[in-house]
């Protein structure tokens, strides 16, 4: 009974994407040259001025006067920066344009096709790349791979997985012991969340995640402002249990990030072997240095007042929390050498969901260059984190050099001197190219 709802579920998405009305790449050519642009290659602060030559989908050249090879499209970027496309370390496909009532209504159809346009979304805000950090994006990342829809590339985690009373236990208040009357038991059979308490139960699922796909394992080992039976100030999972997903995930030869916020649950996770804190927004000072020392990466959002609704009080009054402790984080992190990344961690229907919005934010602690460098080259070190489990290894991302991906912005201005540039895609990025496919192209 399960494999027939299971494959009657897929029969419905496939039938449903192929027939949603998408703009689906244009003017794709075997080869395509940029010519009269500055390039921002993702590393280097200085532009170069050279020519950038596509073949397939790999950049083939990068040097001054590039013959145009017979047949391809050329470009003349009239003087914009050429650049890597955006990555967004921390992104939540299925989660995105996902009404809370939905949880208590809807069902795994309504989520998929609330997500198809908005994979397309951002896509055209310039990001290239994502990391999911949670929920069933598997079957997107195939048909966005396979070209039947607009998306970016996704590095799937599956749906993430905490305790009882963790930031992943949205059952209902009597929901407990786990029983098949919750209505929300539909949403764990089908991956959106994920619930393991012991040894055994984290590895059975950590197993799971990875034998559907996950690029890397994500945990929750700390409260939560959006989840409900679980305070900020709390840590969650044994040691033992964090280091049961940290070994499984080592065995697999990638890595665990986690959701975690206070300084005890961080040092825990770090203990355990996690490679990724994702928020940690009370770190202390010691903390942060030690997770420079460790080369331990931290993956925070820019959030300010206003940026998330709640319709309690209880979860307002965490998420005011976390914008209280925002600078600080930044700062220190800054002063102390911590890899940083950038994610956006944007959930269910934002006020708004401009990921390059929240970007431009970083250089209220940051020069353009610093935070275009995160957002690019950084950010596609964290996810070379992943090894052999990283599902794009035919070049590196997050750079302009031959070899590399052909994910390619060009944007009308300089956004090293200007970044808010990137915050206002629509009117600024003027060609987006992905996996060599022009999917925008307004600078004629």
């Amino acid at each position: 009974m399960k494999s027939k709802s299971f494959y009657s579920f897929l029969i419905i998405l496939l039938a449903l994407v192929w027939s949603v009305s998408v703009v689906q790449a244009q003017d794709v050519k075997e080869t395509t040259l940029f010519t009269n642009v500055k390039v921002f290659n993702g590393v280097d602060e200085k532009l170069l001025d050279a020519d950038v030559l596509v073949e397939g989908n790999l950049i083939k050249q990068v040097s001054k006067d590039i013959k145009a090879p017979k047949g391809a499209q050329v470009i003349d970027g009239k003087g914009s920066v050429l650049m890597p496309g955006l990555i967004d370390a921390h992104w939540h496909t299925m989660y995105i344009g996902f009404p809370l009532a939905t949880l208590a209504n809807g069902d795994m159809i309504e989520a998929a096709a609330r997500a198809v346009p908005k994979a397309k979304n951002v896509l055209m805000r310039g990001f290239t790349t994502v990391r999911d950090m949670g929920g069933p994006s598997e079957g997107l990342k195939t048909v966005i791979d396979e070209g039947v829809i607009p998306g970016p590339r996704i590095l799937p985690s599956g749906p993430g997985i905490s305790q009882t009373s963790g930031h992943f236990d949205y059952r209902q208040y009597a929901g407990v012991p786990f029983n098949t009357a919750d209505p929300m038991e539909y949403w764990y059979r089908t991956r959106m969340f994920a619930v393991a308490d012991g040894k055994d139960e984290m590895i059975r699922r950590v197993r799971e995640n990875l034998r559907m796909g996950a690029a890397q394992i994500k945990l929750a080992t700390g409260g939560g402002v959006s989840s409900v039976y679980d305070p900020l100030d709390v840590a969650e999972y044994t040691l033992e249990e964090i280091k049961a997903a940290v070994d499984v995930a080592t065995d697999f030869n990638t890595y665990v990030a986690t959701h975690v916020m206070t300084d005890r649950a961080i040092m825990k996770s770090i203990e355990a072997g996690v490679k990724s804190i994702e928020h940690g927004y009370f770190a202390s000072d010691e903390t942060l240095q030690l997770m420079a020392k460790k080369g331990i990466w931290l993956c925070p959002q820019p959030f300010f007042e206003g940026d998330l609704e709640y319709p309690d009080a209880d979860r307002s009054e965490k998420f005011e929390q976390v914008v209280k402790n925002t600078a600080r984080l930044y700062q220190n992190a800054k002063k102390y050498g911590v890899k940083l990344g950038f994610g956006t961690d944007l959930l269910m229907n934002p006020p708004s969901e401009n990921q390059g919005a929240q970007l431009a934010r970083l250089a209220t602690w940051m020069s353009p260059y610093e935070v275009l460098k995160i957002a690019t080259s950084e950010n596609a070190k964290m996810l070379e984190m992943s090894g052999p489990r990283h599902p794009y290894k035919n070049g590196p991302l997050g750079v302009i050099k031959e070899g590399a991906y052909a994910d390619i912005i060009l944007v009308n201005g300089n956004p090293l001197e200007n970044l808010d540039l990137v915050a206002d895609a629509e009117n600024n990025f003027v060609v987006i190219m992905k996996d060599g496919n022009i999917y925008k192209n307004i600078i004629d």
